[in-house]
């Protein structure tokens, strides 16, 4: 009898959309970090209980890393389009721009998630620190490697600095992600984007 019960509980369809329930859990994280969200405000931001959460999407770290993927694939869609962009300069200065523009009152939480996310975790959370800190590093080695690119196809001079590059747009992009969290202007970032591009190679 037992396992009857199981299995129908199994087949039973989800009463709720896992899509919009993520949107959801993204937009706390985002407003109040990992260790700043507790579980009850997921569940309300999320209107489900808590079982649901952990049969649909695990614990709370697990549904974070859920939640990284989501942003990375949603409001941080931008750094994959910037990188597309025909030129390094172009793609650097879409990069910054859309980090500003992102970042403008009106449009969700303010900063970037991966940068937000990390400020406050403490030794409990240090496998998600650890997680947020290597994601950040990946997609510095994705712009390092465009900018490696660049250079080879005489985009950017050879006496261009690929990496201290990356590492220099990356610095502006978190930088901005932390004004913005503290309530910096979108015209303010956007003189940060401009001042920023005076140091590009010439």
């Amino acid at each position: 009898m037992k396992d009857k019960r199981q299995k129908r509980a199994l087949g039973r369809p989800r009463a709720f959309d896992a899509d919009k329930a993520l949107d959801r859990a993204l937009e706390v994280f985002w407003r109040k970090g990992y260790e700043g969200t507790a579980m009850s405000d997921l569940t309300k931001a999320m209107r489900i209980n808590r079982p649901s959460i952990y049969a649909a999407f695990g614990n709370k770290e697990e549904l974070f890393r859920r939640v990284l993927d989501r942003y990375t694939e949603g409001p941080a869609s931008y750094v994959q389009r910037a990188l597309a962009e025909p030129t390094a300069k172009r793609a650097v200065e879409r990069l910054l721009f859309a980090a500003a523009d992102i970042s403008r009152e009106g449009r969700g939480p303010r900063g970037c998630l991966l940068v937000q996310g990390a400020l406050s975790c403490g030794d409990a959370a240090e496998s998600v620190r650890r997680e947020l800190n290597s994601r950040r590093a990946d997609g510095e080695a994705e712009l390092r490697k465009r900018l490696k690119r660049a250079r080879a196809e005489r985009d950017l001079p050879r006496s261009a600095d690929p990496a201290g590059l990356a590492r220099y747009v990356v610095t502006v992009a978190h930088g901005m992600s932390v004004e913005a969290a503290a309530g910096a202007s979108q015209r303010e970032l956007l003189q940060v984007v401009k001042t920023a591009m005076r140091a590009w190679p010439k």
